[in-house]
């Protein structure tokens, strides 16, 4: 059994920062890519930001230049630091990961139970 634990959602004034994280625990021989979505009300849900086992990342043309990934791999662990945040940033984020549970073990796609930003004044 895998989960993944996301914490450091919130309510922010534009401008502001905020920086999620995501912890994978249980029955992991290893991670490829991790990262983060997020969907709003009424819309699709869109990939924010991923980086991969090597450490390339790939990021949303919304967020270039204002959001980081970074990942800690002794600790499973994924972070996403958002700076100059902006109302249209407001979103349930969702952690991902594919990740095997052993060496003959197909990747599977799993994700968090979601955390809310909100930016708002």
């Amino acid at each position: 059994q895998v989960q993944l634990v996301e914490s450091g959602g919130g309510l922010v004034q534009p401008g502001g920062s905020l920086r999620l994280s995501c912890a994978a625990s249980g029955s992991i021989f290893s991670i490829n890519v991790m990262g983060w979505y997020r969907q709003a009300p009424g819309k699709q849900r869109e990939l924010v930001a991923d980086i991969y086992s090597g450490g390339r990342t790939n990021y949303a043309d919304s967020v270039k230049g204002r959001f980081t990934v970074s990942r800690d791999n002794a600790k499973n662990t994924v972070y996403l630091q958002m700076s100059s945040l902006k109302p249209e940033d407001t979103s349930v984020y969702y952690c991902h990961a594919y990740i095997r549970t052993g060496w003959n073990r197909d990747p599977y796609h799993y994700w968090g139970q979601g955390t809310q930003v909100t930016v708002s004044s």
